[in-house]
């Protein structure tokens, strides 16, 4: 018990004599005293008297899907932030191959009592995906923000870079440029962001299907993608990621072009260090700052009892033009 307090203490920055009055509901501590040290038991592992265990942690779980795309951890760091900012602790749960999955981290998260969950990404995105861990938030009145594009029906506020926005400006720079031979690499075809960027680009031109590849989000899944439209004449490439742009411009070069000056190459999201590739990356800035707080202030308001309505808050992206576009090639 002693170092229970002592450890406690220490971590909310009080005395061990105000530790003890909160663990036995004595009065003379601030009520934000008390939560900070209701969440240090929470963070440290301890369990919380019998008395304090039927009300929530000052605990937030941030799911995230992977950290090797950079854009997860800056959406972390930057949600992150404004969650400790308001008093609130994150808890991260990242997903790996083989390991821990989205619905046994909302198991914990569930056994720990958090505040609310924001899901980055996730299996929301995918239409064919399980989402009964979602529905299983929304029975047990969790307050839940989603980043991105979800499907239809969970009933939760969002926060969206608006995809058919960002494709249109890829389009249009391309287009500029004279490629005539547009190719879009995505997702799986049930990912809705990918989805979305789809029907924004059959809207914007001439599009075969056979100028359409889909995959999985990573370099390797670039290169694949991109060695089969590459043979099939595209010129102009848009991704739904940068780590699959970089995976088309590495398939371009195995197959002895250039880029920019056989194939243009434009990414998405303007995830870290795309300023420092080569070529530096033309890319679609998701607006990270400003959906990261907004998703928290979506949660906060929810956690403080306010109704929030189960809509989507779309973001518009920029266009950040860099070395991996130029002029199409003439025929």
């Amino acid at each position: 018990m002693t170092r229970r307090l002592a450890e406690v203490a220490k971590k909310v920055g009080v005395s061990e004599a105000t530790v003890s009055r909160v663990l036995n509901g004595k009065r003379g501590v601030s009520e934000s005293t008390r939560q900070a040290v209701l969440s240090a038991l929470d963070v440290l592992g301890y369990e919380r008297p019998t008395q304090l265990r039927g009300e929530r942690a000052r605990l937030v779980g941030l799911v995230l899907p992977e950290l090797q795309n950079p854009i997860f951890p800056a959406f972390a760091e930057v949600i992150g932030g404004a969650l400790a900012q308001l008093g609130l602790t994150p808890v991260l749960c990242t997903q790996t191959k083989g390991g821990v999955s989205e619905a046994d981290y909302v198991e914990l998260l569930l056994q720990q009592q958090v505040s609310g969950v924001v899901f980055a990404g996730g299996l929301f995105a995918q239409a064919d995906a399980p989402h009964d861990h979602y529905r299983l938030l929304g029975e047990r009145n969790i307050p839940v923000v989603l980043v991105n594009a979800s499907i239809d029906d969970l009933g939760f506020p969002g926060v969206s870079c608006d995809d058919a926005v960002a494709v249109e400006q890829a389009w249009r720079h391309l287009a500029s440029l004279g490629h005539e031979r547009i190719g879009l690499v995505l997702g799986p075809a049930d990912h809705m962001p990918s989805v979305r960027k789809l029907a924004a680009a059959r809207e914007m031109g001439d599009l075969p299907e056979e100028f359409v590849a889909r995959t999985m989000f990573s370099i390797e899944g670039g290169h694949a993608a991109a060695s089969r439209l590459i043979d099939r004449g595209v010129t102009g490439f848009i991704c739904a990621s940068d780590p699959l742009a970089l995976g088309v411009i590495r398939a371009a070069r195995r197959k002895g072009l250039g880029v920019p000056a056989q194939v243009s190459v434009v990414g998405y999201d303007d995830s870290a260090l795309m300023n420092c590739t080569e070529p530096a990356l033309t890319t679609v800035r998701q607006p990270i700052e400003a959906m990261g707080r907004a998703a928290v202030e979506l949660l906060n308001a929810q956690i403080n009892g306010s109704s929030v309505a189960a809509e989507e808050l779309l973001f518009e992206p920029e266009l950040v033009v860099r070395g991996s576009t130029a002029q199409a090639p003439r025929s």
